[in-house]
């Protein structure tokens, strides 16, 4: 068993640091208390090949292994959890799924823009009425000669207002539950497409999430990812894996949590010496380092399953569990070692604890992922 990273992945994690520090740093509390999309930021980490990271040089993507992505992931998140899960959905969910389902013509056409970042993609599985309860959909795609007319609503899509394309799943037939439900990419420029307000969140203020709208929009035959029917089935399988992106995304908030509490500690003195020299806060930091060590190597575990094409669903899951479990735990822990000042916005770590909730929410709840984790055990 060898722990060691490759050259390759070494100089990737080195390459995403030094980008984040200087592209992404300067400016990340301001993005996040005014909502701005970091544009340049994400142009620029299509330029270096962060946005199709695993996907065939034959389709413009780079060709690297999970465990690379997972790092290039944890390092953005480091610094700017926003700027993180739009890399992410675009690598895990949207570039992903069409490499793995669609056809030669949706790659040639529209994943081929995405990994190089001259497009940009969204994944819009959820509606109103359906989060955990995916398949509860009402979106409706009836056939129409050899096109489909859509009908519906999405919500949450993350970078719904900043993307070119969306992976959409609608119901083809109704009735049969998910067996009913198909997917497709939509170009946001067609007729009856149209986006909502950005919504006002918590954390991960930068990166917009809204809902979507489709009143009779023209879909072409062409674009049905895979078959009718596929459509659920395509949504579980692509999950499995954006669930790795994720738990990396929560490992670096909570890497960034220990770095700045351990900063502080060593800086604040209190009754004539610095904080750290407490045991009550060592043994946070002790607590933090642990986790966050631990969670590495599960992601690690799962993204080593997925290359080697064995079942990883159920330790994607623990990754995903754990890491966001520990980015809340050690960025909460992080405004309290940094006490008062931690409360405030000027010092940066309550983004931290705002950004690390939504990791145990997003992509599947830590409920959800406990009930996929059982039944791996008891099936």
């Amino acid at each position: 068993m060898n722990f060691d990273l490759t050259d390759e992945q070494l100089l990737i994690q080195q390459t995403a640091r030094e980008f984040a520090l200087a592209e992404l740093a300067d400016g990340v509390i301001e993005r996040d208390e005014k909502k701005i999309w970091p544009a340049e930021g994400i142009k620029k980490l299509g330029e270096l090949g962060f946005m199709g990271m695993m996907v065939d040089p034959k389709w413009n993507g780079g060709g690297m292994d999970t465990i690379s992505y997972s790092i290039a992931i944890e390092e953005i998140a480091r610094i700017d959890a926003s700027a993180s899960v739009v890399m992410s959905v675009n690598n895990s969910l949207v570039c992903y799924l069409l490499e793995s389902f669609a056809s030669d013509f949706i790659k040639e056409n529209y994943l081929s823009k995405l990994t190089t970042g001259e497009k940009l993609g969204a994944f819009s599985l959820s509606e109103p009425q359906s989060g955990s309860d995916a398949s509860n959909m009402k979106t409706i795609a009836k056939k129409v000669g050899d096109d489909y007319v859509v009908s519906g609503t999405k919500n949450w899509v993350t970078s719904g207002i900043n993307c070119d394309y969306v992976i959409l799943f609608a119901v083809t037939k109704q009735g049969i539950g998910h067996k009913g439900v198909s997917a497709f990419v939509v170009d946001k420029e067609w007729e009856g497409f149209s986006c909502g307000k950005p919504e006002n969140k918590l954390g991960i203020r930068a990166s917009d999430t809204c809902e979507l709208y489709f009143d009779n929009v023209k879909i072409p035959k062409e674009n049905l990812i895979g078959e009718e029917g596929m459509g659920f089935k395509i949504a579980l399988a692509t999950l499995d894996g954006g669930r790795i992106g994720i738990a990396a995304q929560a490992l670096g908030i909570a890497q960034a949590s220990l770095d700045a509490s351990i900063s502080y500690s060593k800086e604040r003195i209190q009754f004539g010496k610095p904080i750290s020299a407490n045991q009550g806060i060592q043994f946070k930091l002790a607590d933090m380092a642990m986790e966050i060590e631990a969670s590495r190597l599960i992601i690690r575990q799962a993204a080593y399953l997925k290359d080697k094409h064995l079942n990883f669903g159920p330790m994607a899951s623990m990754a995903k569990v754990y890491a966001s479990e520990t980015a809340m735990k050690a960025s909460t822990n992080c405004v309290q070692i940094h006490g008062g000042n931690g409360y405030m916005r000027e010092t940066g770590v309550e983004r931290l604890m705002r950004d690390a909730k939504i990791t145990q929410i997003y992509e599947g709840t830590s409920e959800i992922q406990r009930v996929v984790i059982a039944r791996g055990l008891l099936n």
